[in-house]
């Protein structure tokens, strides 16, 4: 790029940063060595990798250039344990300042670079239906076959269950589904509402080994063309059923159980108490809901998961305190029976996740695009370490509507 020159960059970030345990690569040959070994390496290929930076400086510029290929790393999970954790020391007004022009200099004559195609920044109202469904289109249109490539056969997505034994993702996943019916305590012939649905993978678990009827819903069409046909293929068709549907559009006889997996982190703390009002409206007396999702252990904002996330994987996702949902719960008079939380098994489940999707990569690059592959080689891993670092947990929260009379 015409006039970009790294050396006062270079100059600037070395005198700001006596201590750095990371190195950077510049497109031109020249570098910022680390100061501590095995440091993990930045490479900015062009000079548009620091416009990206100077633009949204943080997590999102530099989530912007590692999508559009303009900066590699070399450890992808050392990388973003720096990033989790490095703490830069308090820098005067002088020294921001020079580094804002060096930086500059470094960009050269550049055009302010555009977002990448795989990023949304939705608008309006969060938690609208309608906003809603923008954003799970989004997540989703990577399509069934993208996500067939690192999910297990039974297109479980979300926490397995290793902590009773289970060797394999498979074994895990069937074990976490079958947790679910026991703790629902599913008996044949109840009714039972699956919110957020995904494939189908525990109402046709349910359905074939329980005996019960089930409602699945999930804002997904591809996600319920695909259900219907695995549920024709398990042979319970007769007691399944699947639609494309918000929980705030259902208006349906009481149900005895209802499972909520992996939904309640798209609710929002906007909506969270209409969530459990009306989950709870839709159990008759004595009924039991399942709620499994991620809660936030550190950062107990409820705007946002994170602008990379936000933007380029789950939009308006947002992952609430145990106690946010547990008080909504309460509000729409459910008791609660028991909590059991599953960081680790979470954990190993995005290990498994992350083997598979690198092992098929070229083939996710085929069906999504280099760019989309790359944001999720990103999420993945950056996923897991939101678990094993304590920024979050995953709970499964088992409640019941009341019998009484004043329920």
């Amino acid at each position: 790029m015409a006039f970009a020159r790294t050396a006062p960059l270079r100059r600037e970030i070395q005198a700001a940063l006596p201590r750095r345990p990371f190195a950077l690569h510049f497109w031109d040959g020249t570098f910022v060595p680390a100061t501590e070994p095995d440091a993990p390496r930045f490479d900015f290929r062009s000079p548009t990798a620091l416009a990206h930076v100077l633009r949204a400086p943080g997590e999102l510029g530099l989530g912007r250039a590692y999508a559009a290929g303009l900066l590699t790393v070399d450890d992808l999970d050392a990388s973003l344990r720096l990033v989790d954790t490095f703490q830069a020391p308090e820098l005067s007004l002088t020294q921001r300042a020079k580094l804002a022009v060096a930086l500059l200099r470094a960009t050269g004559l550049v055009i302010p670079p555009r977002p990448p195609s795989s990023e949304l920044r939705l608008r309006g109202e969060r938690h609208t239906i309608g906003r809603d469904r923008r954003a799970v289109r989004h997540h989703y249109d990577a399509g069934n076959e993208f996500f067939a490539l690192f999910l297990d056969q039974s297109m479980t997505y979300s926490c397995a269950y290793f902590s009773g034994g289970a060797g394999t993702l498979e074994e895990a996943q069937e074990a976490k589904l079958d947790l679910v019916c026991r703790k629902l305590a599913l008996k044949e012939g109840e009714r039972v509402l699956d919110v957020g649905c995904g494939w189908g993978s525990f109402a046709i678990h349910a359905a074939k080994n329980y005996g019960v009827r089930v409602l699945g819903v999930t804002l997904s069409a591809p996600q319920v063309m695909l259900a219907q046909q695995r549920a024709r293929d398990a042979g319970v068709d007769e007691l399944v059923t699947l639609r494309v549907a918000d929980y705030r559009e259902l208006a349906e006889e009481p149900f005895d159980a209802i499972s909520s997996i992996g939904m309640v982190e798209h609710v929002g703390d906007e909506r969270i108490d209409l969530y459990a009002g009306l989950l709870a409206g839709l159990l008759r007396p004595g009924g039991r809901l399942l709620n499994h999702g991620i809660a936030k252990l550190q950062d107990l904002d409820t705007e946002d998961e994170g602008p990379f996330s936000e933007r380029f994987v789950f939009p308006d996702g947002v992952p609430l305190p145990l106690s946010r949902v547990e008080l909504a719960l309460e509000r729409a008079g459910l008791v609660t029976k028991h909590v059991e939380g599953l960081p680790d098994d979470y954990a190993e489940t995005l290990k498994r996740w992350i083997e598979r999707y690198e092992g098929r990569y070229d083939e996710a690059v085929r069906l999504a695009g280099e760019e989309r592959a790359r944001v999720w080689r990103l999420y993945l891993r950056a996923a897991r370490q939101g678990f094993t670092t304590g920024w979050a947990s995953i709970y499964q929260v088992l409640a019941q509507k009341p019998v009484s009379a004043w329920s």
